[in-house]
């Protein structure tokens, strides 16, 4: 069989949260370093310049393309200069993947209002942010792919209502994106990751809890970094060039096994 060429070749990417904590693969990291792997220049954007460094060292280790911008994607400066960035080092933008999140625990009695608005803006706000600022340059391209990171807590919610909320907010927000930019060829889509063993969760769990995420999943397989990171590929790449608007669950069953538990 005739090996085919990369599937993000001549592509330019922006992935943000792309370092990783814990020790542990986090999206991001496994997100940029597949895209490298595939062919792309990717632009590694976190806040925290020494947990992209690793990130960037394996990919350069492989004779990969890519670079750092640390920026606040809560911060609209930030949002336009990471996409300057991208255009002055690269040429051009084909590939935003957004993943910056956080947790966001407690009910709507429990949650300060600070702490909400903290939430939504760094879980959801941020994913307008960088997009307003990445689409006209995808437009001058003549289109491109934006991938954003939501939660199967969006469909599935398990007591961590501002967390919940923003993940929806994240599904809702892709849907509409994709009907106002299709016209200019720009494809929108999103993830639902499940309960997968990635550097966000690795710093507080124990094996136990970990072995119960695990039952969990139709499947009875521990979901990694990788699995996100080979759907965020799907997504970016023009395998899915007629796919737009979707959510999709990387989840291992979880999402449709949940209602037996």
């Amino acid at each position: 069989m005739p090996v085919g060429k990369p599937r993000l070749q001549g592509k330019v990417a922006i992935v943000t949260g792309a370092g990783a904590r814990s020790g542990v693969m986090g999206n991001g990291k496994a997100t940029s370093i597949l895209f490298a792997r595939e062919g792309a220049k990717v632009l590694l954007v976190d806040q925290i310049e020494d947990r992209v460094k690793e990130t960037l060292q394996i990919i350069t280790d492989e004779a990969g393309e890519a670079s750092i911008c640390v920026a606040d994607v809560t911060n609209p400066a930030d949002c336009q200069a990471m996409v300057e960035a991208a255009t002055m080092r690269y040429g051009h933008l084909d590939i935003l993947h957004n993943n910056v999140g956080i947790n966001g625990p407690g009910n709507v009695l429990e949650v300060t209002e600070e702490e909400w608005d903290r939430v939504m803006r760094i879980n959801l706000s941020s994913m307008i942010l960088t997009s307003k600022y990445a689409i006209p340059e995808m437009v001058v391209k003549g289109g491109g792919a934006i991938v954003n990171i939501s939660s199967i807590s969006a469909i599935c919610p398990r007591g961590m209502t501002p967390y919940t909320v923003s993940k929806a907010g994240v599904v809702a927000l892709t849907k509409a994106m994709a009907i106002d930019h299709g016209k200019d060829n720009i494809r929108v889509n999103c993830i639902l990751p499940g309960p997968a063993y990635t550097s966000m969760v690795a710093g507080s769990m124990t094996e136990e809890v970990r072995d119960i995420r695990r039952q969990a999943s139709a499947l009875k397989v521990e979901g990694t970094a990788w699995d996100v990171a080979w759907a965020a590929l799907y997504l970016a790449s023009e395998e899915a060039r007629w796919v737009t608007g979707v959510a999709l669950p990387v989840d291992g069953g979880v999402s449709v096994d949940s209602p037996r538990r």
